[in-house]
């Protein structure tokens, strides 16, 4: 690992409508801790790209940053639903691949029993069942992070004390 630990920053924020300033506040959080972090939109998308080609170059794009980055820091508050954003799950279940430690936040709202509306049963309004292992993410990736918090400013500090306390 380097001096200064690289962390790329998944989640949905590059979805807002303030992406690029979102990504500089999460940036200057890292470098205040120690730490560099990578933005899906430090990479800009070449002018001449649309449709899927644009897509498979952001793909590849985030994807090296992964791979370059020593940890991962992971937006989890739920997106267009109850769950986190498919991408991010999709990161998060490639750093763990990877070997890379991630750090998870977002604002708890109870165990999945808790936010999902189930019947008797536990069962959701498609009759599937709703997990009920007492955490507040699906067990995938409940179990795969080394650590969660609230928001992203603990989830920061909290990543950079981990990775402080693992060298």
């Amino acid at each position: 690992m380097s001096p200064r630990p690289c962390v790329y920053l998944a989640g949905f924020d590059v979805f807002r409508s303030d992406a690029f300033e979102r990504g500089v506040q999460l940036k200057a959080l890292c470098a205040a801790h120690g730490l560099e972090g990578l933005y899906p939109l430090d990479n800009a998308l070449p002018a001449a790209l649309e449709g899927e080609p644009a897509a498979r170059w952001i793909y590849q794009q985030n994807v090296g940053l992964i791979r370059r980055s020593d940890a991962l820091l992971a937006n989890l508050n739920p997106f267009r639903g109850a769950e986190p954003d498919s991408g991010t799950v999709f990161e998060v279940g490639m750093a763990v691949a990877l070997g890379k430690p991630v750090w998870a936040w977002f604002d708890p709202a109870g165990d999945l029993r808790t936010q999902i509306p189930h019947d008797a049963t536990g069962r959701d309004a498609q009759g599937l069942a709703v997990e009920d292992f007492g955490l507040a993410r699906n067990l995938m990736l409940a179990c795969a992070w080394h650590g969660y918090s609230t928001t992203a400013e603990q989830g920061v500090a909290a990543l950079a004390a981990y990775l402080e306390a693992a060298k």
